[in-house]
C-alpha cells in the first residue's frame, strides 16, 4: 500500500498530494468509498457543506480504522455562511456532521464576488484557524482579482486555491499567481469534467508506453506539476490505480503532447457559478 507524498503548505502544516473527492456521493455512498480509499492508501478526504455527505464522510472515518491524525480532512462552506461571523456556526455545523473536534482544511466554496462578502468571511476564517478548529484556511474557485483582495485587507494568506485543473483547462495564469504567493492550487475535477478528457488519443499512447491508463497519465502529469489532486471515485480499483503513480515519469515530449488537450481559457467553472 503507497501513501501519496505530502507537500507542505505555507502555514507549515502539510497535505497528502492526492486525495478522495466525494462529490457527488450520498451518505452511504461515500462512507463506504473512505473506508476503501483508506484501506488503499488514501489519508486525504475532501468533502463540502454544499454535498450533503459530510455525516457520511464522518461516519467512514469512524470506521476507516486509522487514527484521526493520520488522515487530513478538507471541508468547504458556501454562500449561506458567506459574510462576518456566518462560518462559526457553518464550521461548528460540519464539526458536528463529521463527528470531529477540528479539520484539517477549511474553504470558502466560492467568492460569490457579486454580493462582496468574501473579505468579511475571510477574516472570520482566520479567528476559527486561531480557535484551533480548523488547522488550515483556503479558498476555492478564487481568481487572482479575488485573492488581491484578501492580500490587501487581511492578514492570512490563503494556504490552499482549489480550482478546476487539468490537462484540458490548465490554469497555467492561475497556477503560476498562486505560486508566486506561496499558495498550492488544488484540483478539483483532475481527470476532467466528463469522460472526454480520459478518451483522448494522446492519453492512450502515452499510457502504452509505460503500462499506465489514461487516468494515470493525467494524475501523473498534476504531479508533476506540483498540484494537489482529488480525482473522485467509489470504485476500489480506480481508487488503486490512482494512488500508483509515483513509479513513472513523463518525459518532455509527453508533456509538450499533453499540451495539445489544452480547451482554451474559456473552459472551465466561472467563480460567480456554483457548479463544483
Amino acid at each position: 500500500m503507497a501513501l501519496a507524498p505530502l507537500i507542505e503548505l505555507n502555514d507549515g502544516h502539510k497535505i497528502p498530494q492526492l486525495g478522495l473527492g466525494t462529490w457527488p456521493l450520498d451518505d452511504t455512498q461515500v462512507a463506504e468509498a473512505v473506508v476503501e480509499a483508506v484501506k488503499h492508501g488514501y489519508r486525504h478526504i475532501d468533502t463540502a457543506v454544499k454535498y450533503g455527505n459530510e455525516t457520511g464522510v464522518g461516519n467512514g472515518i469512524k470506521a476507516c480504522g486509522v487514527d484521526r491524525e493520520e488522515l487530513f480532512i478538507t471541508t468547504k462552506l458556501d454562500g449561506g455562511f458567506q459574510g462576518s461571523g456566518k462560518a462559526v456556526a457553518g464550521l461548528d455545523g460540519s464539526l458536528e456532521r463529521l463527528g470531529l473536534d477540528y479539520v484539517d482544511l477549511l474553504l470558502i466554496h466560492w467568492p460569490l464576488p457579486r454580493r462582496d462578502e468574501f473579505v468579511s468571511t475571510w477574516k472570520t476564517f482566520e479567528e476559527l484557524q486561531a480557535s484551533g478548529k480548523v488547522r488550515s484556511i483556503g479558498v476555492s474557485n478564487f481568481k487572482p482579482a479575488h485573492l488581491d483582495r484578501l492580500f490587501a485587507e487581511t492578514d492570512v494568506i490563503p494556504a490552499v486555491n482549489q480550482i478546476q485543473v487539468s490537462p484540458s483547462i490548465p490554469r497555467s495564469v492561475a497556477r503560476a499567481f498562486n505560486e508566486q504567493h506561496g499558495i498550492v492550487t488544488e484540483s478539483y475535477s483532475p481527470l476532467g469534467a466528463s469522460s472526454d478528457l480520459l478518451n483522448a488519443p494522446v492519453l492512450a499512447s502515452i499510457g502504452r508506453k509505460y503500462g499506465k491508463t489514461p487516468g494515470q497519465v493525467v494524475l501523473r502529469w498534476h504531479v508533476q506539476q506540483g498540484l494537489v489532486a482529488i480525482p473522485k471515485t467509489s470504485n476500489p480499483q480506480r481508487m488503486q490505480e490512482n494512488l500508483d503513480v509515483y513509479n513513472f515519469e513523463l518525459t518532455h515530449d509527453d508533456l509538450l503532447a499533453l499540451e495539445t488537450l489544452d480547451a482554451g481559457p474559456d473552459a472551465g467553472v466561472d467563480s460567480d457559478v456554483q457548479g463544483h
